[in-house]
């Protein structure tokens, strides 16, 4: 029995031993979104095989302290998880990144709905159907610009912009948790999105 419990211990002795040898790194850096435009609050950063691991802060900053060698994995819900690989041999004690996470989208199968059982009762009820006033078209047939606004006005957002305005609420949701949401007339990262946006002339006036 007493050789049993040596035979045990000796691995685990020597995989202390080896975390011992290897330096203790810090690291840190912020992360950001795929634009590089927003920070990500709320962004998991941990070392699997240890168990230990932090999240980013309101304005996508994270710290954590590991060893030379180790795996660090970022991962957020709707972001493509990433890997990062902390060097076996490190002159210097810590490490400073700027992550940036990719949106994570996923491509299903077209899948076409219709709203009649067959095609025969559709083209009935097409042509049973009573509309109260005419659609107005141009002089080259297509429907007028007054016509399509007011469709698009009364029509359904799509997959994608339910997706991103879940995302955002999300995004707004973790803000909260660290304090109140920041003054946009001074942050350095709006008056960045300002500036580009006039260097691409998207405050011009269109015809």
């Amino acid at each position: 029995m007493i050789l049993l419990g040596i035979c045990f211990l000796l691995p685990q002795e020597k995989a202390n031993a080896q975390d011992t040898e290897r330096k203790v790194i810090q690291l840190s850096g912020i992360i950001l979104n795929a634009d590089s435009t927003d920070a990500v609050p709320g962004v998991n950063v941990y070392v699997p095989k240890k168990g230990r691991g932090t999240s980013s802060g309101r304005y996508g900053y994270f710290s954590l302290p590991v060893l030379e060698g180790d795996s660090v994995v970022f991962s957020f819900i709707g972001m493509q998880r990433q890997t990062y690989k902390v060097p076996a041999v490190m002159n210097d004690d810590k490490i400073s990144l700027i992550l940036t996470m990719q949106t994570d989208e996923i491509a299903l199968a077209e899948i076409e709905v219709m709203p009649f059982p067959s095609e025969e009762e559709f083209k009935r009820q097409l042509l049973a159907m009573n509309y109260d006033a005419p659609m107005a078209m141009d002089g080259r047939g297509s429907l007028s610009p007054e016509t399509l606004l007011r469709y698009a006005a009364g029509m359904d957002a799509s997959g994608n912009e339910n997706w991103r305005g879940f995302q955002q609420g999300q995004m707004m949701q973790i803000q909260d948790r660290y304090g109140p949401r920041p003054f946009t007339l001074v942050d350095p990262f709006a008056w960045s999105r300002f500036i580009q946006s006039i260097k691409r002339g998207d405050l011009k006036k269109r015809d």
